[in-house]
C-alpha cells in the first residue's frame, strides 16, 4: 500500500514538475516574442498625421507579427534631406536603410555610404526577387558586386525627359497638348494672363529641354549632372558645354526673362514636386507615370485639375538608360542590416504586403473596385514612386485605360542604352569633382534656369569650370567608360 502511494505520488510530482516546465518555457518563448528588433529608416518628405498613426499602429502591429520587427522613420525634409543623409551617415548614426538615386550610386558607394548587399539578398532577399529580377539588380552592381536595390521595376525609357503638364489649365487656356520648347512658352504666356492665381512652372525641366534641344540623345553618367554620354557617338561630355545645354540656358533665360519663371526655381530647386504639389503650378518634370503619382495630391488642393504627361520631340529615339531611378541603401555601418533586407524583402514578398505598405489600410484607406485601385486617405504612406513594382502596380479609377495601355506599353520601342550598367568611379577625381560641384552649385545652376543672364555669366562661368578641372574629369569618366564598353564586347 505504502509502495502505491508513493507510486502516485512519483507521478504527481513529475507532472507538477512538467507543468511547471512548460510554463517557463512559454514565458521565456514570451519573452523573446516581445524582444522585438529594431531598425531605423531615413526618409525624405514630411510625416503627414495619418502617416504617423499607421507607423504606431497598424503598421507597427504587422512588422511585429510578420517580422518581429519595430521599424523607426526618421522623416527629414526634401529641401536638407541629402546633406543630412551625408552627415548623419558621416556620424555613424544608427540608420539601417535610406533611399537616393541610383545615378549617384558610385559616389554613394566611395563615400562609403553603403554595402555590399550579395549575402544579404542570398539570404533574405529572396522572395524579393520574384518580382525585382536579377537585370535589375545589375543595375546597381560595381564591381561585381549589388550595393543597392534599385527599387522601382516599372517602364522607364526617356527617364527624366517627360514633362507633367496640368492638363485641365492648358485645354482651359486653348491648348491641346504640348509637343514643343514653344509649346511650353505659349502654355506659361497664356495661363499667366488667364489664371492670374496661378504661379506658372514649378520646375524648370532642363533634362527634357535637352532631349528636345540636343543633336543627340544624352544621359547622365557622372556625379550629379557634369558629364552626359553620347548615345550616338557613344562619347562622354561635358554637359555644361554642349550645344544643347547652351539652347536650354537661353530658353530659360527668356522665360524668366518674360516673368514666367519665379526665383524659387533656381534658390529651392529641390522643392518642385512640392510645388507642383500645391495645386498652383502649371508643369514639373515628369517621368512614365507621374500623372498617376501626383494627381491625389494636387486634387487635394485644385479638386478639377487633370495632369498629363507629354515627351518632348517624341520621334526622337527612346533609351533605356537605368534601371530606374531609385536606389535603396544599407549603411556599411548599419547597426541591423538583416532586418533592413528583411523589411525590403516583405514588401515585395506579396501583393498584399505591398499595397499595405503603399496605401495603408484596405477598407480604411483605399479599396479596390473594379480592378482598380481608390485611395480614401489622401495621405502618403511609403512612396509608391519608390517602390512601384509592375507585377504589383495598380491604377486609380481616373487614369484612362488609354494611359494604362501606353504605360504598359511604353518600352516596347525602346532602345538598351550601351553605357547601362555603366557607375563611374571618382576616387581619382574625387578633389577635382567637389571644385566643379561648388561652381555648378554657385554659377551653372542659375545660368541654367535663366536666372543670370546667358550671355554674361555664361563665359565666367565656363572659364571656372576649367579651372576647376573639368577637362581631366571628362577623360577620367571616358578612360572608364571606354574599359565598360570594351568589356561588353
Amino acid at each position: 500500500m505504502k509502495a502505491r502511494k508513493m507510486l502516485i505520488f512519483l507521478v504527481l510530482l513529475i507532472a507538477s514538475v512538467s507543468v511547471m516546465a512548460g510554463c517557463g518555457s512559454d514565458k521565456k518563448e514570451g519573452t523573446e516574442k516581445a524582444a522585438l528588433e529594431t531598425i531605423r529608416i531615413l526618409y525624405p518628405g514630411e510625416e503627414t498625421d495619418r502617416m504617423s498613426e499607421f507607423l504606431k499602429n497598424e503598421f507597427a502591429e504587422k512588422m511585429a507579427a510578420d517580422l518581429n520587427l519595430k521599424v523607426e522613420v526618421v522623416f527629414v525634409p526634401w529641401a536638407q534631406y541629402w546633406e543630412q543623409k551625408d552627415i548623419m551617415l558621416a556620424a555613424n548614426e544608427p540608420i539601417d536603410l535610406y533611399w537616393d538615386g541610383l545615378p549617384d550610386l558610385s559616389t554613394i558607394v566611395n563615400k562609403k555610404q553603403a554595402m555590399a548587399l550579395d549575402d544579404l539578398i542570398a539570404k533574405y532577399g529572396q522572395d524579393m526577387l520574384k518580382v525585382l529580377p536579377k537585370e535589375q539588380l545589375q543595375g546597381a552592381t560595381i564591381d561585381g558586386k549589388v550595393y543597392g536595390i534599385p527599387s522601382a521595376y516599372a517602364p522607364s525609357s526617356a527617364m527624366y525627359q517627360l514633362v507633367a503638364v496640368r492638363q485641365d489649365i492648358l485645354e482651359a487656356v486653348g491648348m491641346t497638348d504640348i509637343k514643343t520648347a514653344d509649346d511650353l512658352k505659349e502654355f506659361a504666356t497664356k495661363a499667366k494672363a488667364k489664371f492670374p492665381e496661378m504661379k506658372g512652372p514649378a520646375d524648370i525641366i532642363f533634362k527634357p529641354l535637352t532631349r528636345y534641344f540636343g543633336d543627340e540623345q544624352y544621359n547622365w553618367i557622372a556625379s550629379e549632372d557634369l558629364v552626359v554620354f553620347g548615345e550616338d557617338t557613344k562619347k562622354a561630355y561635358s554637359y555644361y558645354e554642349s550645344d544643347a545645354f547652351q539652347k536650354v540656358a537661353k530658353f530659360n533665360r527668356e522665360m524668366y526673362k518674360a516673368g514666367l519663371y519665379t526665383e524659387d526655381l533656381t534658390i529651392k530647386y529641390n522643392e518642385r514636386d512640392s510645388r507642383m504639389q500645391t495645386g498652383l503650378y502649371l508643369w514639373v518634370e515628369g517621368s512614365v507615370g507621374k500623372e498617376m503619382e501626383i494627381i491625389n495630391a494636387i486634387k487635394a488642393n485644385a479638386p478639377n485639375a487633370k495632369v498629363k504627361t507629354y515627351l518632348l520631340a517624341e520621334d526622337k529615339p527612346r533609351y533605356i538608360t537605368a534601371t530606374g531611378g531609385e536606389v535603396l541603401g544599407i549603411p556599411i555601418n548599419a547597426p541591423n542590416p538583416e532586418g533592413a533586407m528583411k523589411f525590403i524583402n516583405w514588401i515585395y514578398k506579396s501583393k498584399e504586403n505591398y499595397l499595405f505598405a503603399l496605401y495603408g489600410v484596405e477598407g480604411k484607406d483605399y479599396e479596390i473596385v473594379d480592378g482598380r485601385i481608390n485611395k480614401l486617405t489622401p495621405n502618403e504612406f511609403f512612396y509608391e514612386w519608390m517602390f512601384r513594382n509592375q507585377n504589383y502596380q495598380m491604377f486609380g479609377p481616373d487614369v484612362s485605360q488609354e494611359s494604362i495601355d501606353k504605360y504598359k506599353s511604353w518600352d516596347d520601342q525602346a532602345i538598351r542604352s550601351a553605357s547601362l550598367g555603366f557607375r563611374f568611379n571618382n576616387e581619382k577625381v574625387k578633389s577635382i569633382e567637389t571644385a566643379l560641384k561648388e561652381v555648378t552649385g554657385k554659377d551653372l545652376a542659375a545660368i541654367r534656369s535663366g536666372f543670370v543672364d546667358f550671355e554674361t555669366g555664361y563665359p565666367k562661368a565656363i572659364q571656372k569650370l576649367k579651372k576647376a578641372g573639368i577637362d581631366e574629369y571628362v577623360a577620367e569618366v571616358q578612360r572608364q567608360l571606354d574599359e565598360y564598353l570594351a568589356s561588353k564586347k
